[in-house]
């Protein structure tokens, strides 16, 4: 098949959302599909270097592109919507069998027109929960969460298949969805390359912090902004350090959050157990994450929390607070502990019990860590993307039988 990916986003930036892009379509080629990538075009011409996916690199079409808004990290560019740009025309000569985008904004929009053009079905990931990014709109929060549900009611309504990255958001997806709709909405996580991942070496961030051998080690990996919650898993550990004064906190990113977070870290109850490595090629952040004994995720606003699948790869047991996505990759009680998000007045310190439950109980973090490494093969990414391909080819055999 010729496939169409369309983004809003993509490499250089690293995040969740460009990763599962290039996954996908580094995974349809290496099983033998011809791909196409419409994206802006990266700052400066910078070069899309790998960021581990398995596969070869797909071709292409750059649409002229800006660095996004103050609230947007560095590297964040935005396509300008321009109807006319040679790429939508470079895309158009490719006369794509699926179009499936990863947007429903400028890219979406193109690539709407640009599946109708072709005659071929649209696919569309739902990656983002834009509800959960109101607090950077101010006084603009409510009225922009209406027009945004407005427009993606609309945007679902014109695709063929809606793929939800985890269950959770499927049914949240159907449910706003008309009846006759729901059918349409597939259940379909970005896959990693596990046999990578647990090729690395880890890297010990013990030595580097000053720490002893015989220290815990909590890893965190993400963008340090408040739609990811790292105050509160910093929290946690201070607590949880009261009764193991050898509990470490390795935080892995950066982002708006991180100046609150090193003043935090610099208060007495966790002076000297934190460090933090800024943001890390991704490769080198999982190797990193590898180095600890345990994961912590506390990000409320995820459609899978990708993070999760990688850090249970590497044979991190995982301690998460209950939300979106978390159920799809921990088993809880096998490979990781889920914590209930409510009350939430207490979650911090019911947080920090089951930090300290696990931590202190080498045993039963070696049991989970042997079940996260032994069926990590569930997170396989020729797996994941076999799933998208073959929902891809029912709906070319659907197209075909109108």
């Amino acid at each position: 098949m010729r496939v169409l990916l369309t983004t809003e986003s993509y490499l250089p930036y690293i995040s969740g959302v460009t990763i599962s892009i290039d996954s996908l379509a580094r995974g349809l080629g290496a099983q033998g599909h011809e791909v196409l990538v419409l994206a802006p075009r990266p700052q400066g011409g910078a070069l899309v270097s790998p960021v581990g996916s398995p596969g070869p690199a797909p071709r292409h079409a750059w649409l002229d592109s800006y660095q996004a808004p103050r609230v947007a990290p560095p590297g964040y560019r935005m396509p300008w919507p321009n109807p006319a740009a040679p790429a939508l025309r470079q895309a158009r000569d490719f006369h794509p069998d699926v179009v499936h985008a990863h947007s429903p904004f400028v890219s979406g929009v193109a690539a709407r027109m640009l599946a109708r053009a072709a005659g071929a079905p649209l696919v569309f990931t739902h990656h983002t929960r834009f509800a959960g990014y109101g607090h950077y709109l101010g006084p603009l929060a409510r009225p922009g969460a209406r027009a945004t549900d407005l427009f993606l009611r609309g945007f679902w309504g014109g695709c063929a298949a809606i793929i939800a990255p985890s269950a959770d958001l499927a049914a949240e997806i159907r449910a706003r969805l008309p009846v006759e709709q729901a059918d349409r909405v597939h259940v379909i996580p970005t896959g990693i390359d596990v046999d990578a991942i647990q090729a690395l070496a880890p890297i010990d961030p013990r030595p580097a912090a000053g720490w002893s051998p015989d220290d815990v080690v909590v890893g965190a990996l993400g963008r340090l902004a408040p739609e990811k919650s790292p105050e509160l898993l910093m929290e946690a550990v201070a607590r949880a350090a009261d009764n193991m004064p050898g509990l470490r906190l390795l935080s892995i990113g950066s982002g708006p959050s991180a100046p609150d977070l090193r003043m935090r870290a610099a208060r007495h109850d966790l002076v000297g157990r934190v460090t933090f490595t800024g943001a890390r090629p991704r490769m080198e952040a999982l190797a990193r994450i590898a180095g600890a004994d345990l994961f912590g995720f506390t990000s409320r606003t995820e459609t899978q929390g990708l993070v999760l699948a990688e850090a249970l790869a590497s044979g991190l047991p995982a301690i998460a607070v209950d939300g979106p996505g978390v159920r799809d990759s921990i088993r809880d009680g096998v490979d990781g502990i889920v914590v209930s998000a409510d009350p939430a007045e207490s979650l911090p310190q019911r947080l920090a019990a089951v930090l300290l439950s696990v931590a202190s109980d080498p045993g039963r973090r070696a049991a989970m860590r042997d079940r996260a490494r032994g069926d990590a093969d569930r997170f396989s990414v020729q797996r994941r993307v076999g799933e998208v391909a073959g929902l891809y080819a029912r709906l070319q055999a659907q197209k075909q039988r109108q």
